[in-house]
């Protein structure tokens, strides 16, 4: 039996820090196979995932630093046709950190010690500096120790349009947010992410996984969701995404279910749809309906 590990750790002491190891633990368990299938098809192809087997938590602690790091996602498996057992470790990283491959290295050299067994290390990359090392070396000028390697995914260097004609939610959906695009291109971004959550049929504990992630990284003014919600009306697909509960529920929050239900009025959409949308009472849609 082959051990994959996912690491996936977020120093929680950093300004930048938004919850997002949570996030991407959640988003990288639910959609395992589609997430190496996207961005690492190599390692996709010779993974057996008929044989993947979640384990407990692992602690490692650094003796030296007196730092604690945790194995949030730990999962066993083989090989495909074979006994080889291999462990691949996933660490997400949100802020730039100059001595990050030599962490990635003793994460390598503790999993390493554990298993004894080979290892396939990926760092993926959210943060928007350029920074992007994929080497760790130890060397003197009178003798080469080693040279270790790691795989690499930085998102914000993927070009989100690359990905719209994708239906793998966690390339196409959620990650999108994560990927280059410019402020002039949010509104497109998120209207093609709708787009894809239409033609994806998920059931909705897994929407919500890849709606919120995305939401997470990826907010629009009320100006701009007035924008996207003119450019959705237009779409052929228009009436099923007005149907996407998570879409309006979150925009629910933020201004109001009655600012909501006035937009979608303004539009000319059903009073029925408006209802299950924001979960109002049908007379005061109605009302609001007379008041305009």
């Amino acid at each position: 039996m082959a051990a994959i590990t996912l690491l996936i750790k977020e120093d929680s002491t950093k300004s930048t820090y938004t919850g997002h190891d949570q996030l991407s633990k959640e988003l990288i368990n639910t959609f395992f196979k589609e997430f190496l299938e996207a961005f690492f098809p190599n390692v996709h192809d010779n993974i057996d995932f008929h044989a993947i087997k979640p384990l407990s938590e692992e602690v490692y602690t650094n003796v030296l630093k007196g730092k604690t790091r945790r194995l949030d996602i730990v999962i066993e498996t083989t090989l495909k046709n074979t006994e080889v057992v291999v462990i691949i470790h996933v660490e997400p990283q949100s802020y730039k950190q100059d001595d990050f491959h030599e962490r990635m290295y003793h994460y390598f050299s503790m999993l390493y010690n554990k298993y004894q067994k080979p290892i396939v290390p990926i760092a993926v990359f959210t943060y928007r500096e350029n920074w992007e090392k994929s080497q760790y070396t130890m060397e003197f000028p009178f003798f080469h120790v080693l040279t270790f390697n790691y795989m690499t995914l930085h998102l914000r260097k993927k070009n989100w349009r690359e990905y719209i004609h994708s239906d793998n939610p966690a390339a196409a959906a959620a990650f999108m947010s994560q990927m280059g695009y410019t402020e002039d291109e949010k509104v497109q971004v998120k209207k093609e992410f709708l787009r894809m959550i239409t033609r994806m049929q998920l059931d909705p504990a897994k929407q919500r996984i890849i709606y919120g992630y995305f939401e997470t990284y990826l907010k629009l003014t009320k100006e701009e969701e007035e924008q996207l919600m003119a450019e959705v009306e237009k779409l052929p697909e228009a009436e099923k995404i007005m149907e996407i509960p998570i879409s309006y529920e979150e925009k629910g929050k933020e201004i109001g279910r009655k600012e909501v239900a006035i937009e979608m009025l303004k539009k000319g959409l059903s009073i029925d749809l408006i209802v299950e949308v924001t979960h109002m009472d049908v007379k005061k849609i109605k009302k609001l309906k007379d008041q305009l």
